[in-house]
């Protein structure tokens, strides 16, 4: 036996240069010659690689950490191996690209240390080139997120891919819900689509148990199998799966069921009211503003917010808040003050 598998009906072939002027360079070049030579030595590893056998004991420690288990055989003959079949392409990405991917995974999969965003995250910044590690850690440092009214929490990656795998196969599967109270429950769901909403993962589709299309935040599902009926029924024709969440989410966005005629354009009040806050519906009289509320006295600042006039058909104790924000403007507005009037600090 020939270290290395050279011997006299196996030439030696010319070695490809390895630039030195990284060690995340070398480290993918070591990817490459085990893909190319299984069984190398690492005294060949450290000859083409320009390092000792020390630094390539510690970049097969690195590949282990980036999820490329690398096996080492001891002795006179032993080298090192990839897994049979193992064949994993170094993924390049430019500065722009890596940045793009680092941004996606902060503000699209925010998680806690130790989750998958965050193991991910740590994987790509250990193979930056210096400058753009500096610039991403600056975002890193920098960046923050406004407050929101509940902590967001990401969704199990494994769960949302499989949700997505199910929806575009047409399977149904066996979920374990956990509602907003804490209590759990089983569906079956046939997956119609995925949306990312004002921050957090829904899944939409048939839950077939209750014979009723509903909305699932993924973050809630503790787990997910394959259905005992794995046909999945197809999603009603022209089904729109962000719009089945938006105005899912605004029916249990409030007690009070607000609907009220504004005398102004679809386009002009489009302009004004986002299509997560209500549903606008043209009429011959002028656009029909349906929606839900917690509070009539914030849906009333809202409503005078608009800009246009507006005639309140439900329900009636909206006048009686839109009368007392009337009185409460108008006594402001006498209130008297002077350009002189000085100002405690």
């Amino acid at each position: 036996m020939y270290p290395g598998g050279i011997g006299p009906d196996k030439p030696a072939r010319e070695e490809k240069a390895v630039p030195k002027e990284r060690p995340t360079t070398r480290v993918l070049a070591m990817l490459e010659l085990l893909q190319d030579r299984p069984g190398i030595s690492g005294r060949d590893l450290a000859q083409r690689l320009g390092v000792d056998e020390r630094t390539v004991r510690r970049y097969a420690a690195h590949l282990a950490d980036l999820g490329i288990p690398v096996t080492a055989d001891r002795g006179r003959y032993g080298g090192y191996w990839l897994p049979p079949a193992f064949r994993l392409p170094p993924l390049t990405l430019t500065d722009g690209e890596a940045g793009a991917v680092i941004l996606g995974l902060l503000v699209g999969c925010p998680g806690p240390p130790g989750s998958s965003t965050e193991s991910a995250l740590a994987k790509i910044n250990r193979v930056l080139p210096a400058a753009v590690a500096d610039r991403v850690a600056a975002l890193r440092d920098t960046l923050a997120f406004s407050p929101h009214p509940e902590p967001v929490t990401a969704p199990d990656s494994r769960i949302a891919l499989d949700l997505a795998a199910a929806a575009r196969d047409r399977r149904r599967v066996s979920i374990t819900y956990r509602s907003w109270r804490g209590e759990t429950s089983e569906r079956d769901l046939d997956p119609y689509g995925l949306v990312f909403h004002s921050g957090r993962w829904y899944v939409t589709g048939l839950d077939s148990r209750r014979a009723a299309i509903r909305v699932f935040r993924i973050d809630r599902i503790d787990s997910l199998r394959p259905a005992a009926d794995p046909q999945a029924a197809a999603p009603p024709p022209g089904f729109d799966p962000a719009a089945q969440v938006t105005e899912s989410l605004g029916e249990v966005a409030g007690r009070h069921q607000v609907r009220v005629l504004l005398h102004t354009t679809l386009e002009q009040a489009a302009r004004r009211i986002p299509p997560t806050a209500a549903t606008l519906i043209q009429t011959s009289e002028g656009i029909l503003l349906d929606t839900r509320a917690e509070r009539l006295d914030t849906m009333a600042g809202y409503l005078a917010g608009l800009g246009c006039p507006f005639t309140i058909h439900q329900p009636a104790e909206l006048r009686d808040a839109l009368a007392r924000l009337s009185d409460r403007l108008a006594s402001y507005a006498a209130r008297t003050g002077t350009a002189d009037t000085p100002f405690s600090p």
